[in-house]
């Protein structure tokens, strides 16, 4: 898919913002000490967007299209390893529309369960997200429902841009901001908003580098889909949107491996308390691992995106 640079520009994130606020939370943040987790940087923001509506970053992109593009008679339409469905099904609910959420059975019966809760037709088919997509195409066209793409759509890039507007708003000297990668929506926002201001630094699982492998192929390119995070962070490829804005404004994708994200994710529970997902710990895990190292005096913050768990593993 072709875009431009100004079809997910700072304006039209700033444009968003106010349509989507009365659905959404503006969630906060925390600064803490690096030696309180035992690492050497002086002081770090988190973002605690795992609070946000349905656990997760996923509802900013959810609304923004549901309030932004007609929907038809027939309602709407996503495939989702489980947070985007959980986004979907939530926002149709709050705004009165059908929704069919096809996922893969990968994903874990904390999201599924919540797609149910909300009301969604769940069509559970396939082992990876791949298999969701190509199953709710044919239902797209079978039905003439609306499509809701996790990533390759401006408007969910427009909403998951948010994230960054509300950061810089809370935290306006950070010099590095840590995200997690999946198919590349909640990056692409960010990176859009920022525009080159601060540095952008993608975290992969090892099990499925999918930036890394495109920027080290200059496309993006098919990439092993597994691993921990697979229900949230293994997606086929990186969308198409999301890639030419990481080229001019994301500065580097760091692999972590399953380990690292366990450990990350029991560090942030006996630290604060904080549950998250997988996915959700994954960027924390660049610091906690070494797979980033600010350097002396870098003020980093980590964007905690996902809280969709059964439980921690401690």
């Amino acid at each position: 898919m072709e875009t431009h640079q100004n079809d997910i520009s700072r304006d039209r994130i700033a444009a968003t913002y106010p349509k989507i606020r009365p659905y959404v939370r503006r969630t906060p943040v925390i600064d803490i000490a690096g030696s309180d987790f035992g690492l050497d940087c002086s002081r770090l923001t988190l973002k605690l967007e795992l609070m946000q509506h349905t656990g997760s970053f996923k509802a900013r992109g959810a609304f923004t299209n549901l309030l932004t593009r007609p929907v038809p008679s027939a309602g709407v339409v996503a495939a989702s390893g489980g947070n985007h469905g959980v986004a979907v099904a939530y926002a149709a609910m709050r705004l009165r529309k059908p929704a069919r959420i096809f996922v893969p059975s990968v994903a874990s019966p904390a999201k599924t369960a919540r797609i149910r809760e909300y009301g969604a037709d769940l069509v559970v088919i396939g082992e990876r997200y791949a298999d969701a997509l190509a199953a709710s195409e044919e239902w797209i066209a079978q039905s003439g429902a609306m499509p809701v793409h996790a990533f390759e759509q401006v408007e969910t890039l427009l909403g998951q841009g948010t994230v960054g507007l509300e950061f810089e708003e809370q935290a306006p000297d950070l010099d590095t901001l840590l995200v997690a990668v999946g198919g590349g929506g909640l990056i692409g926002g960010i990176a859009a908003w920022y525009s080159g201001r601060i540095k952008i630094v993608g975290v992969e699982p090892e099990a499925a580098p999918t930036l890394r492998m495109a920027f080290d192929a200059g496309h993006p390119v098919d990439a092993p889909a597994g691993g921990i995070a697979a229900d949230s962070l293994a997606p086929r490829r990186v969308g198409e949107l999301m890639f030419q804005v990481a080229k001019a404004y994301v500065a580097d994708a760091v692999l972590v491996t399953d380990d690292a994200i366990q450990t990350a994710q029991a560090m942030l529970w006996n630290v604060l308390r904080i549950a998250t997902e997988p996915g959700g710990a994954a960027a924390f895990a660049a610091l906690s691992s070494g797979s980033y190292r600010p350097s002396n005096g870098e003020r980093v913050g980590v964007l905690l995106c996902g809280a969709n768990t059964s439980g921690v593993s401690l």
